[in-house]
């Protein structure tokens, strides 16, 4: 049976920023924590190694696969910042457009710093990922 990798623990989110190689990704890591704690109200918990991830779902697809996972989520990788947001499309979309500098994947949104985009934006992305997904995945 498959097995999540992706799941919850008990590992520390401060050790994780703090190790953190670059000193400005750091620094926009706590920032982030700040911005998604206040934004979604949810205790920063770890899943897997390298997610910080807000609140947590339950999910069950078709195929039979269910497990948890994090509302809304961030990481602050090397090459760029990935934040987890799930919405709908078009709504994302639209949001994006006022965002600032990005690339975007299925459910992620790439950035390389804080500076390049609207914080406001990302606390609506945010707020609107959370009541989409409980919404889509009722407790």
């Amino acid at each position: 049976m498959y097995e999540l990798k992706t799941k919850e623990t008990n590992n520390s989110v401060i050790e994780f920023i703090e190790s953190v190689d670059s000193p400005k990704k750091r620094e926009d890591a706590y920032k982030l924590l700040d911005i998604f704690t206040e934004t979604t109200g949810f205790e920063a918990k770890m899943w897997g190694p390298s997610i910080i991830g807000f609140g947590s779902y339950h999910y069950k697809y078709d195929s039979g696969h269910e497990g948890e996972a994090a509302l809304v989520g961030y990481s602050p990788r090397k090459a760029k910042i990935s934040l987890y947001l799930m919405m709908d499309e078009h709504r994302r979309e639209e949001l994006l457009k006022q965002f600032g500098k990005h690339t975007v994947g299925k459910a992620c949104v790439y950035i390389n710093k804080l500076a390049d985009i609207d914080v406001e934006v990302l606390k609506t992305l945010i707020s609107e990922t959370v009541a989409y997904t409980q919404k889509q995945y009722p407790e």
